[in-house]
């Protein structure tokens, strides 16, 4: 795929993610990994996703240097990269603080399996990964300690991240952690939340 394609797939996923309430103002950020040109394609750092172009984009290599674009790179890019440069089989990473599912980072408690869909969309449960500064690429080594077989986690007192082998599949699960992390945030103020089974779980592993 074209890096003008890829521009244009990453854009929509990030208005997509402001438009569901997965981020908000000029949080989070989203990005897209192309194997043929070894380059990254990342969210600009502070622009509005509203207002937000293609040309707004930024496109770099892992290790930071810049190949085009006039704006500066999402603040997490070491994280993006450190994820892409373990994870061979990752083509984007999405990071969002998306209310329901940054509570539970706060609280730095994980979302265990309460909706069968959470199998095939995240993995399973929702693990935190141990907290990372801001801008460091220490977020992405603790994150990728919990992702070995799970598409999405909890970034403790930060937010979320969520892996896939193409933007689309990153996106979904990212909408599948916001919506579990609903739901499981209104069950525990209902009552006795009930849990998946193993053997449920396996089930649908294996369906």
């Amino acid at each position: 795929m074209s890096l003008k394609k890829l521009k244009e797939e990453l854009l929509q996923a990030a208005k997509d993610s402001y438009k569901l309430g997965l981020v908000a103002g000029t949080s989070g950020n989203v990005s897209v990994y192309d194997t043929e040109a070894d380059v990254m394609i990342i969210t600009p750092s502070s622009i509005p996703y509203d207002t937000m172009t293609t040309d707004d984009l930024v496109v770099l290599k892992l290790d930071g240097t810049i190949i085009e674009g006039y704006n500066q790179p999402s603040s997490e890019w070491k994280m993006h990269a450190k994820v892409f440069n373990e994870r061979k089989d990752i083509k984007c990473v999405l990071h969002t603080h998306s209310p329901y599912a940054t509570g539970f980072a706060v609280c730095q408690e994980s979302i265990p399996v309460i909706l069968i869909e959470m199998v095939p969309f995240i993995g399973g449960d929702v693990p935190v990964a141990k907290f990372g500064m801001p801008g460091s690429e220490s977020i992405g080594i603790e994150a990728l300690k919990v992702l070995k077989d799970r598409k999405a986690c909890l970034l403790s007192n930060h937010g979320t991240l969520a892996i896939g082998e193409t933007i689309n599949k990153a996106m979904t699960s990212s909408i599948y952690l916001e919506d579990s992390a609903k739901i499981y945030h209104i069950a525990k103020n209902a009552g006795n939340v009930k849990i998946l089974s193993e053997k449920e779980i396996n089930a649908m592993k294996n369906s």
